[in-house]
């Protein structure tokens, strides 16, 4: 508004000088005019008086008739006044002022006398072959009078065309910011209790329909955010809990009545078991959090995915023995970049799933394979129970699990898969997994290394590692 006060203020000033200065040169335009029509009169009179051999001062008093307000003079070339329509005091002497040789608006002049205001011209003239100086005049009080009314009419116009503008344009911005204000208001309703809310796009502008588009799906991504952060809040207390419960009821126990030696050794490794599983579920905690944060930054090594999994076969080799689970890799895969550390804690991950939920005497195939578009392609496969298709979309998310009921001292703590996830996508990539006919798929998709020319090859063309 302040700007549009000042804007419309420079305007006006700028109009109503603009305005008065045209009036005032019409006024000039119609006193040059009048001065030329003056002295045509007064030069026709002197050469009548000439023709007719009159006196010039006879001629001259008939000159000039039914003009009111106008005056003229005439001197000879010797400096004397050969007539005057008015008392000579009234008119500047005869050289006061240099003759003009066309009367024009930009070459009159003003001058005052006996508190009057006069704007004439003085010019030459020959008649006969005697030199004569006319000056003529015209009474200006009458357009001054005019001028200063009008101009006194002219800004109070514009002052209250002014005035109204800048009222006008106030209403003006306050309705058209009345959306906005009702706009805030809902958006200042909005409470961490009531993340549902969302704004209807229909009642706005169509210019803030964006805005409130931008707005809904924020509030959408901060309820996502609230409702995980709840449930991460509710898994970790539950997940802590337990083994917290479980160290202060051995404790209690121990503590009970006396015990023998051997007996308080067996409680200090139970109490041992809960405390390396909580100091694990706290690391893998903060280094997801670190992960999330982009704290956690990968060391790019050109790797060979089959040497890697084969160095996991052989850390995994006793466990899948003593499940009766033979351990397969099968195919080939491009070379990639990637932290090598990284990608080994994702596939421990990812086998130590498979073998848990593969029965006995099956086989988890580890294949590798290449894209279309030259991208490594990583998948780790078992047999055993579906997942139910409405739980795969959320199957990488923290502490989440298919079965709530399922006993948690054999299943971890749950973070694993969140852990793959975002390994995963610290290094460009995606997984997906699919559950179906008794089989479960994590399939991993990342990028081959920029100078990579020719893929990594097992043992043979058509290798498969058994263990």
């Amino acid at each position: 508004m302040l700007f549009v006060a000042i804007a419309i203020s420079l305007s006006l000033l700028m109009i109503g000088h603009l305005v008065q200065k045209e009036v005032e040169r019409h006024f000039a335009e119609q006193d040059a005019d009048e001065l030329v029509v003056i002295t045509r009169a007064v030069e026709k009179a002197l050469q009548t008086a000439k023709d007719q051999g009159l006196a010039p001062e006879d001629a001259l008093a008939r000159a000039v008739s039914g003009h009111h307000g106008v005056y003229f003079q005439v001197w000879d070339d010797a400096g004397r006044l050969v007539y005057s329509s008015v008392d000579t005091g009234s008119l500047p002497q005869a050289n006061t002022y240099a003759p003009v040789a066309r009367i024009q608006v930009d070459n009159l002049y003003t001058w005052q006398s006996d508190g009057k205001t006069y704007r004439g011209t003085a010019t030459h003239t020959r008649i006969a072959g005697q030199d004569y100086r006319i000056v003529a005049a015209i009474d200006m009080d009458f357009h001054i009078h005019f001028l200063e009314n009008f101009r006194r009419s002219l800004w109070m116009i514009m002052v209250a065309a002014g005035a109204i503008t800048l009222l006008a344009a106030w209403y003006g911005v306050h309705q058209g910011h009345a959306p906005i204000r009702t706009l805030s208001e809902s958006m200042g309703n909005v409470q961490a209790d009531r993340l549902h809310v969302r704004l209807d796009p229909d009642t706005v502008p169509g210019e803030l329909k964006t805005l409130v588009d931008s707005f809904n799906h924020m509030i959408g991504r901060l309820e996502d955010s609230f409702v995980r952060l709840s449930h991460f809040s509710a898994d970790i207390a539950h997940e802590l809990r337990t083994p917290l419960t479980n160290l202060i009821t051995q404790t209690q126990v121990g503590l009970g009545k006396s015990r023998s030696l051997e007996e308080y050794r067996e409680l200090l490794y139970s109490n041992l078991e809960e405390q390396e599983r909580l100091t694990k579920m706290v690391n893998n905690m903060l280094w997801l959090a670190q992960s999330e944060h982009g704290l956690l930054k990968p060391v790019w090594d050109p790797l060979d995915l089959a040497c890697e999994v084969r160095e996991l076969f052989d850390f995994f080799e006793a466990l899948a023995e003593e499940k009766h689970i033979e351990l397969v890799l099968e195919g080939k895969a491009p070379i990639i970049q990637g932290d090598r550390a990284m990608l080994r804690r994702a596939l421990s991950n990812l086998l130590s799933n498979a073998l848990r939920h593969a029965p006995a005497g099956a086989s988890v195939l580890i294949r590798l394979d290449s894209s279309g578009e030259g991208r490594a392609l990583l998948s780790v496969q078992n047999p055993g129970p579906e997942i139910p298709a409405e739980h795969l979309p959320r199957i990488f998310d923290r502490f989440y699990r298919i079965d709530p009921s399922r006993q948690r001292q054999s299943e971890g703590a749950g973070l694993g898969l969140a852990i793959v996830k975002s390994i995963v996508e610290a290094h460009e990539g995606n997984i997906e997994v699919i559950s179906e006919r008794g089989v479960t798929r994590f399939t991993i998709n990342l990028p081959r290394a920029a100078d990579a020319e020719v893929t990594v090859m097992g043992e043979s063309d058509e290798s498969t590692d058994h263990r």
